[in-house]
Formats: C-alpha cells, structure tokens, sequence
C-alpha cells in the first residue's frame, strides 16, 4: 500500500538551454515595470545582460535594478524595499545564485509589508508574513540551492550574535522559475563544486528524510542517478553543457523535495556555521555531507531501527558502485566511500580553515537542528561529525 502524502505547489517551470531570451516575453504578462535583482558582477558581465536589457526596452519595460552581493541581510533586503516601495513594480526578478534568488524572494514579499523583514523572520521577529507579496520570478545562475522552487528566503547576520533565519510563506514559492543551464557556464571551479554538494546533501537528505513519501523519493532518487557523475563531469570540463544541464535539474528538484522532505542532520548544522563564522553554504553542506553521512550510518547500521533507510544507502551505494552482486552493507559503505572521495576531489575546505575549533563544537551544537534525519543522532555523535571536518 502507498503511504499517505501531501505535495506543495511548485512554480510554472522553465527549463532549457536557451530560455533565458524568453525572460522579457515572461514577465510582460505582469506589467511592466520590473526589479531586476542581480548579484555583483558575474551576470552582470555577460552577453545575456547586455540581450535582456535590450529586449526589455524594445517591450516598453521599465527596468529598476539591484545588486546583492553575498548572503542577504536583513540591512540588505531593507534598504532595496525602501528605495522600490514608491516604483510601483509589476514583478521582482531574481537572477543570480542562491543567494540572489532568497533576496529577490524576500523583497517581492516585503514590498507588501510595513516595516523591517526581520521583524518576520521565523525565530527572532514577533511578525507573522501576511502572504501577499509581489509576483517573482527566479533565474538561477547556479546549480545549487533550489531556491527557485521553494518558500522560503534564507536571511543571514553574521558575527557571534548571528543568525540564519527564514522568511517563509507558502505563497513566496516562486510564480516562475526560468532555468537555462548554460547561465551556469561562467560558474568558477570553486562555485560548481560547493553549491553543487549544497545540491547533492539536499537531495540525499530528503531522499532519506524521515517525512519522505514515494512522490519525493522517485524525484530525488532520478535526480540523483543522473547529478552524482554530473558533479564529476562538470569538475572535470567546466563547459560541459549536458553535464551542467543535469546539474541545474538536480538543483530545481532538490528545491521541490527539501520543500516536501525536509532536510537532515546536514542542513541543521549550516544555519550556526553560516552565521557564527561567515562559511558559504554550500561549503557548509560539501564538508559535512560524507562525515554526517557516515555516522549516521554507522547508527543505523549498530541499531537496525530503520531498515527502509538502509535500504536507501543500499540503493545509493549501487548507483555510485561499479561493482555488482555484492552484500548490502557494501553498497551502503560504497556510498560513503563515494562521498568521502569527491570531498578530496574537490578539495572542500575544512571547517578549521574558517577559524571552527574543537572548543566552538558546543555553542554550534546549541543551534543545530536534527530534526528529519533517519535517526537521530546524540550530542557525541554530531560532535563526531564537527571534529572529522576541523
């Protein structure tokens, strides 16, 4: 029998090679008059931009832009509401990584709102969000968060008073996601390999996520067949389009399942180690994935509590295999093995290189989560996690 499940919408999706001039023609069906939210410089630069902003004055579109570099904070997601609250936009456009997309999302939701968004923010304001928010569209330039297909906008305060919280309602899914995987090709080494292991923990975690269902699973687990020699590929020939394709289509599942699944013990450490010491998410999740993976696969296997679960690594172990007819327990260590391997590769830095010491484990743990994981872990064994990555 199939167990009961619930699914959240997702947004009218795009995908393609060369959808990206489709964008203006996209938009015009909410007004026109557009915020266009970028990142620093790496769009800004390209042949695409140069296009799209032709071809939005050739619509009789009004194009207002903002810049977010890095991680959004609240001073950032303030400071661009205010300066567009009196441009009458239409529809915000959010082109860039992750981080750019939960900015955009933000200010979509806060042109609607009075006040500053931490206020809103799950955890540190005393605001519950309305829901009304101007229309988005996400253009993701990276194949990482999945940002473009979720609720939420992650908001950051770094420094030893900070945090990682969300902006969060079900109608802040994006109204568009427009994906052209070769947007990715200008993504550096270093940006591929981090945000795509962001992509890659997302969808193993909620592929082995306590609140999975078999919708969730049979997206993660496809995505997965094709992402984890993606990854790889794209390590090896940066422009390798049918590589970054996959990658990009990863990252928008990975969205859609997070949103569904939830996420493990992973995720949970990202939000204190973004904040507290400033580390990019997505070497957060690269650093961390084969180590959490690890342990919490070694208690599964000592307790035998979640067989389905060790079924999944089982599952995962064989993807990544090149060897057949071998005992469960091999393909489950096969997989860790797998993982442990492409955090070498890729030469992810270590969690002591951003300053984390043995000492700091403590204050870190206090603000983790460890929730959907498919068996919980104790405060020894996260501290176990923490001080393989120092």
């Amino acid at each position: 029998m199939i167990s009961h499940f619930t699914f959240k919408p997702i947004p009218t999706i795009h995908f393609g090679v060369g959808k990206i001039i489709t964008l203006p023609e996209l938009a015009s069906s909410f007004g026109s008059t557009f915020l266009i939210v970028l990142g620093k410089s790496s769009f800004i630069n390209t042949a695409y931009w140069q296009r799209l902003q032709k071809d939005f004055h050739k619509n009789g579109s009004q194009v207002v832009t903002a810049t977010i570099s890095g991680e959004p904070s609240p001073e950032d997601i303030d400071t661009i509401t205010n300066k567009c609250k009196d441009k009458n936009i239409d529809a915000v456009i959010g082109i860039g990584g992750g981080s750019v997309l939960d900015g955009g999302k933000a200010i979509a939701a806060m042109l609607k709102e009075e006040g500053s968004v931490e206020q809103y923010l799950e955890g540190v304001g005393t605001k519950e969000p309305s829901g009304k928010t101007v229309p988005f569209i996400a253009v993701p330039t990276t194949s990482g968060t999945g940002s473009e297909a979720t609720a939420n906008s992650v908001i950051s305060q770094t420094g030893r008073d900070g945090y990682k919280k969300s902006l969060r309602h079900a109608n802040f899914i994006p109204d568009i996601a427009l994906i052209d995987p070769e947007l990715t090709l200008s993504c550096s080494m270093e940006i591929t390999t981090s945000c795509g292991m962001d992509c890659f923990s997302q969808l193993v975690e909620g592929y082995l996520s306590t609140k999975a269902s078999i919708f969730s699973d049979s997206l993660a687990l496809e995505a997965i067949k094709t992402f984890h020699g993606a990854i790889e590929t794209s390590y090896n020939n940066l422009e390798d389009i049918e590589a970054r394709s996959a990658m990009s289509y990863g990252a928008l599942v990975s969205g859609i399942v997070l949103a569904n699944a939830g996420l493990g013990i992973i995720h949970g450490f990202a939000p204190p180690l973004g904040s507290l010491y400033n580390i990019p998410h997505g070497v957060v999740c690269g650093t961390l994935m084969a180590a959490g993976n690890k342990v919490t696969l070694k208690k599964l296997q000592q307790s035998a509590s979640n067989q389905e679960a060790l079924e999944k690594y089982h599952i995962l172990g064989k993807l990544v295999s090149s060897s057949s007819k071998r005992s469960s327990e091999y393909y489950q260590e096969a997989f860790i093995d797998f993982l442990e391997n492409l955090t070498d590769k890729f030469a992810i830095p270590t969690l002591g290189s951003f300053g984390v010491t043995e000492n700091d484990i403590p204050v870190i743990l206090n603000q983790s989560a460890n929730k959907n994981n498919p068996i919980a872990l104790n405060q020894k064994e996260m501290t176990e996690v923490l001080k393989s990555r120092l």
